[in-house]
Order: C-alpha cells, then structure tokens, then sequence
C-alpha cells in the first residue's frame, strides 16, 4: 500500500492550484484528517467547481503539477491532455502528480450539486502556509454515509465520534 499523503504534499499539491485560481474544496480523506480526525489517507480527494472558466484553470494547473492519470501497476501514470472541455464530461478522475496522488470527484456521494454544495459549509484550515478551502466535517460524514463503500462505513465511527466532541 502507498505512503499516507503527507501534509506537506498536499500544501504543494493545493498552492498550484491556489496559485491558478482553481476554485475547489478539499473533500474525503483528507478534509477528515485535517478536521483532527486522525484519518489516514494516501490521496487528496478535491471537488472543483465545474464552470467553464475554473475547468480552464484547472486545466492548466495540472499541467503545471505534471499531472498524470492514476492507473494500477503504472506507478508513474499515464499521459494525458488535461482539455477543459473533457475535465468538463467527468464526474471522477484519479490522476498522479509530481506532489502525489490527487482524485478530482465533480459530484461527490450525496452531493450531486458538487461544488456549490459542499462550499456552503466549508472552511479554510492553513495547511504549511497555505489557505485550503475543506469541506465541513458534516459533509465528510454525510458523503462517505451515502457512498457507503466497506472502506467509508468503516471511517465513519470516529468521524462521527468526533463531530459529537464538536
């Protein structure tokens, strides 16, 4: 199994996207970890907006990141031309960056609005000098309920025991 994704990875990872004005929220795994859950993670699951000018963004960021589609037994990954307009017909992408692992989700489990859903509740939490925009742990809980993969029903106890300390 791969190295859990480091914080400072996910800093690099968010800052060239930061830097590119992608507007995205950090979903998953590690919107549950930096929420104190002690969640471990080994990618970095965001949900960007999915209007025509941020998917532009999005698409030069990633290939500033050197971003490459995730595939098993290819540890390096599979090239790809990140167009808007095919990041536009996705509702799921796990690529591989030169920072790590990042999965775009345009419709997150129980969020099919997406982005301006999940932006409602989210915060920023300050990850190595650099603002992320996190989903709220609700969310996290309330989209890992409704995916309702082994892997979520499994996570959700001390997520849920955390959202009951406040």
């Amino acid at each position: 199994m791969p190295p859990e994704l480091s914080d400072e990875h996910v800093a690099a990872i968010c800052r060239v996207l930061l830097d590119h004005g992608v507007q995205f929220v950090i979903i998953g795994g590690v919107a549950a970890r930096l929420h104190d859950t002690g969640h471990a993670t080994i990618d970095i699951d965001i949900c960007p907006s999915a209007d025509a000018e941020n998917l532009s963004k999005l698409a030069d960021a990633l290939q500033a990141l050197g971003a490459r589609l995730r595939v098993e037994g290819d540890p390096d990954g599979v090239p790809f031309d990140p167009h808007p307009d095919t990041l536009g017909q996705l509702a799921m992408m796990t690529l591989i960056t030169e920072h790590g692992p990042l999965d775009l989700c345009f419709t997150p489990a129980g969020f099919p609005e997406g982005y301006p859903a999940l932006t409602e509740h989210a915060s920023t939490i300050v990850v190595g000098a650099v603002d992320l925009p996190v989903a709220s742990l609700e969310d996290v809980v309330a989209s890992k309920r409704a995916a309702g993969r082994a892997k979520d029903i499994v996570a959700l106890p001390p997520l849920e025991a955390r959202l009951r300390r406040g």
